[in-house]
């Protein structure tokens, strides 16, 4: 039969999803799939390939251009196929299709869809979408909670679909366990299963489901027809029933043959052992009632009817009416048939009752296997658990913590008493409703009753071990406690003394060794108590193990109460007898290196404290010398050659020190309380005196060479001094540049602090300190004063001058210029000298009389 051809276009609201989905089951064979279904089946290429797939025929060859006129020709191609499949497509054109019409495109596929999904399948003499409905009725008819009645709320709460895969696949689906209260699990069960195991992608989504008062008819019948074409033949009698009635609905089989065979199939009323043999066989009978006796209704119907007819015939023709063989007669049928209604009747409702019968025996025995079950899982382990000796080598806090352990066992056990008596009870009710298993459900629960038994006699005795146990333990507990009181501290107090004996100890006088040992004498003292101390603690433990030894309980391990044995305490006890001595010995030698250091320090000290202050003495007079105008400048030099030959005889005290200050370090003494002095100190010192005189000395030189060269009388010189003298606050030979200014303004130099005083300043002080040292030095000063008091100097002045500085030779070096001149005056002389060309001419030898000649008459000079 044809399906009518669809009057209205699908509307938008159908899930485009499950038409998608349903398009790439097929087109995956060829190895492609859609994306997008409006957009996909433009071009007609790939909805010529879906035909070709779900028809198995081949279609026109397609054309690949890519123009519209192409695509449009493609389109066509596939409407004209289905067109050819008595499909009749009302206002689907190729044009709406090629311009992405969703409602067109959609309508079309659901048109294919009806034609070679759904119009093909025949149930019982009804097809399409009834046939559909009515196969769906037929397979989940058994199951709980199924009702199908149409193709959208039928289906929302999962439990049809899971019903139509275990039907088929019971071994993929435990639908025992589903619920009906949780609709979303139930879809997508099913929807997994079936893609994972029956190539049936998925093409529902579960929530769009649930959240739909009316789910989409057609996407769901889309759906549910895979279901149909993945199980094709499954409509046929299941193969247990086929088992069971080959002979018996075989269609060829004579009425009154058939009433005969069947009659006492429906008078069987022997009960099975299973609820699943007695499902079946209700299967079974539904199945005779809805399609093995319609059709024996209808031929009997026929043969009466043709009975009927012919003696009717018979009768217009005068002829006799047909008298059919014994037992083949009209009343015959009639009363096979009456019969078979009889045994019929009754049959369904004993089916029924003896189903139920079963299900209450199988959730009795389901209950008594599951509470049976859960008791041997409790009590397995629990014989050997109160059989265990464990107590015998057990501390006391081991005893308690197992007799708190067994009487939480013991109120388990208790509780456990119901569930006992709860089996006991199930066991009886399956043996007054004759179950079929009764004798392993005796025996099993006798097993249990008397494993019971011995649970309690194994309780009871074990309680008694317990607490005989823990009263031994009481008093050796306390043993052990006092033990650990007393040994804690003793064990320190030995720790401690150890510690203390091998302590490294570091002093540094006398005092601090003789401390020490004072304190080790006292720590000597105390040993002879200590080790009374010992032998009580000892004398503890001792009782302890006696105790255990009479009654004969193991100690389990060490003291609980503390980690000291008697073994560490005599093991310490000994280390403590080794260590005296030794520390007796190591404070010994300590005192007598201190008295050898103090020796050492008083020795340096000594000299130390006549060395530092005959350095600071010869100090202070050189520079007391230095400032002082005692006599002439020749005086003050020879004055001070004396100095210098009294502090080189001095020497010899130095030496010695020095010799006395290496012992010190060699017996690494860090600090003496006897002096002040250090070695560094009096180095320095020393370095000082003698780099001071040396000084002392050349400045007097420069003075004298300055004075005969500038010609500076005597009492110029002193008058320099005292200037000099007067403003060197601090006596350090030398002028600061605000002390200079203020010797500058008292000799009446314009240098006050305005623009102009400031420039003559700092041109008197580039001069004066051309280093930038910040400082003037008193020859500076001369020099400076010199060059301001004299005029000019003459020819024969430079000459002579030249003439000092180059020792009288008849020429002066390069090397003598920068040495003795400043670095611009020595670079300003050599620039202006000629060599010298005489016979006793040096190496880079200069003609000084040359300087004398080109610069005479200047007046910087």
């Amino acid at each position: 039969p044809r399906i009518p051809p669809p009057k209205l276009l699908l509307p938008p609201a159908v899930p485009r999803s499950t038409f998608t989905a349903w398009c790439n089951s097929h087109l995956r064979k060829a190895g492609t799939q859609i994306e997008n279904i409006d957009e996909d089946f433009r071009d007609g290429l790939k909805l010529m390939l879906l035909l070709e797939v779900i028809s198995g025929e081949r279609l026109p060859k397609p054309e690949r251009g890519k123009m519209r006129v192409h695509k449009i020709n493609n389109v066509n191609k596939a409407l004209d196929f289905i067109a050819s499949k008595g499909v009749k497509l009302v206002s689907i054109g190729a044009e709406e299709i090629v311009d992405g019409n969703a409602k067109m495109t959609l309508g079309m596929i659901w048109t294919i869809i009806l034609r070679f999904a759904i119009q093909d399948i025949s149930v019982e003499e009804t097809s399409a979408k009834e046939g559909l409905l009515l196969w769906c009725q037929r397979k989940t008819a058994p199951y709980k909670n199924v009702n199908v009645q149409n193709f959208h709320i039928s289906w929302k709460d999962g439990l049809a679909f899971n019903a139509l895969i275990h039907r088929h696949r019971p071994e993929l689906i435990e639908y025992d366990k589903l619920r009906k209260d949780d609709p979303v699990t139930n879809l997508n069960n099913a929807f997994e299963v079936a893609e994972k195991y029956l190539d049936i992608p998925k093409m529902l989504d579960a929530e769009d489901i649930v959240n739909t008062a009316r789910p989409d008819e057609k996407a769901i019948m889309t759906y549910v027809s895979s279901f149909y074409h993945a199980f094709s033949g499954a409509q046929k009698v299941p193969a247990a029933a086929a088992a069971v009635l080959p002979e018996r609905f075989h269609p060829q089989q004579p009425l009154l043959e058939w009433i005969r065979r069947t009659i006492p199939w429906l008078e069987d009323r022997s009960p099975q052992k299973t609820i699943q043999e007695m499902q079946q066989k209700l299967e079974d009978f539904r199945d005779y009632r809805r399609v093995h006796k319609p059709p024996k209704v209808q031929e009997k119907c026929q043969l009466e009817i043709n009975f009927n007819t012919l003696q009717t015939k018979l009768r217009l023709s005068n002829r006799p009416a047909f008298m059919p063989s014994e037992g083949r007669m009209v009343s015959d049928i009639n009363n096979g048939w009456q019969h078979l209604e009889q045994a019929e009747k009754g049959y369904e409702e004993w089916l029924l009752n003896e189903i139920r019968r079963l299900e209450r025996l199988d959730h009795l025995a389901e209950k008594f296997r599951q509470k049976a079950s859960i008791h041997e899982a409790w009590t397995e382990g629990k014989e050997a658990m109160l059989k265990q000796k464990d107590y015998e080598s057990a501390t006391l806090s081991d005893i308690k913590a197992l007799i708190r352990k067994h009487e939480a066992f013991e109120s388990d056990l208790a509780a456990h008493q119901d569930r006992v008596e709860q089996i006991a009870a199930i066991a009886q009710e399956l043996n007054e409703l004759d179950y079929y298993d009764s004798p392993s459900v005796n025996a099993r629960c006798q097993k249990i009753c008397d494993q019971w038994d011995v649970l309690g006699s194994l309780t009871h005795s074990r309680r008694e071990a317990l607490e005989k146990t823990e009263k031994q333990l009481e008093t050796i507990d306390e043993l052990h406690l006092e033990y650990a009181k007393r040994a804690a501290p003793f064990n320190n107090w030995m720790e401690s003394a150890m510690e203390d004996l091998q302590d490294m100890f570091i002093v540094h006088t006398i005092e601090e060794i003789e401390g020490l040992i004072a304190a080790h004498d006292q720590f000597k003292s105390t040993l002879p108590d200590a080790d009374k101390e010992r032998e009580a603690i000892l004398g503890i433990q001792r009782e302890a193990q006696r105790i255990a030894d009479f009654n004969s309980i193991k100690l389990g391990g060490n003291n609980p109460y503390t980690s000291v044995t008697p073994q560490i305490i005599n093991s310490k006890w000994e280390r403590v007898q080794q260590l005296v001595p030794k520390r007796d010995h190591a404070l010994l030698d300590e005192q007598s290196k201190q008295q050898s250091n103090e020796h050492l320090r008083r020795q340096f000290a000594s000299q130390a404290n006549i060395v530092g202050p005959w350095i600071q003495t010869k100090m202070e007079e050189i520079g007391r010398i230095s400032i002082e105008m005692n006599g002439t400048l020749e005086d003050q030099l020879n004055h001070l050659k004396q100095y210098e030959q009294s502090i080189v005889d001095y020497k010899p005290n130095i030496d010695l020190l020095e010799q006395q200050h290496q012992l010190i370090q060699e017996a690494l003494i860090f600090d003496n309380k006897h002096t002040n002095y250090t070695m560094e100190h009096i180095r320095v010192g020393w370095e000082q005196l003698l780099t001071t005189i040396a000084r002392t000395i050349n400045e007097v030189e420069n003075q004298i060479l300055t004075r005969d060269a500038k010609g500076i009388s005597q009492e110029q010189m002193q008058e320099f001094r005292a200037s000099f003298n007067h403003f060197d606050k601090d006596h350090g030979g030398a002028l600061g540049p605000e002390e200079f200014k203020a010797c500058l303004i008292s000799l009446g130099y314009d240098v006050e602090n305005d623009r102009q005083g400031d420039a003559e300043f700092n041109r008197i002080m580039s001069l004066v300190d051309p280093n930038g040292s910040g400082i003037v030095t008193f020859q500076a000063f001369i020099d400076f004063m010199s060059r301001e008091t004299t005029d000019t100097d003459t020819a024969d002045q430079v000459i002579a001058s030249f003439k000092v500085l180059a020792g009288d030779k008849n020429y002066i070096t390069a090397e003598e210029l920068r040495r003795e001149l400043p670095p611009e005056q020595a670079e300003y002389c050599i620039a202006r000298m000629a060599p010298y060309r005489g016979p006793d001419a040096a190496p880079g030898a200069l003609d000084y009389k040359s300087f004398s000649t080109a610069l005479y008459g200047e007046s910087d000079l």
